[in-house]
């Protein structure tokens, strides 16, 4: 069911993504040089969907990366928690192994001395 919501949803933007790059085909000049553009040092020439797809691949890369840092706090907190529940269950264990050790394990205690 997931697979077919996923081809249901990113099917038609892929097609339509794919439209765009066939009609925006046209050579664009890229100028890195914002001081000279009529002479500019380096330059370069490429479709106009290139443009825009490494355009929107930053935009990704720069946004996850964004999304990561601000999830730092929440990673911390987690591996916090790992740990001490990890050092909870090692002293659990530990007790586990000490109680058959007691005298009259598992009996209630009784708070009236007869």
């Amino acid at each position: 069911m997931k697979t077919f919501l996923k081809l249901l949803i990113l099917g038609p933007i892929a097609i339509v993504i794919m439209a765009l790059a066939v009609v925006n085909n046209q050579p664009v000049k890229l100028v890195f040089d914002p001081f000279t553009p009529d002479a500019p040092m380096f330059s370069l020439t490429l479709p106009l969907y290139a443009v825009f797809f490494v355009a929107l691949l930053v935009g990704i890369i720069l946004g996850g990366f964004g999304a990561w840092t601000g999830q730092g706090r929440f990673r911390k907190a987690a591996r916090d928690n790992r740990r001490e529940a990890q050092r909870w269950k090692t002293e659990a264990d530990r007790l586990k192994e000490q109680a058959p050790a007691l005298p009259e394990a598992g009996k209630p205690l009784s708070l009236s001395a007869r």
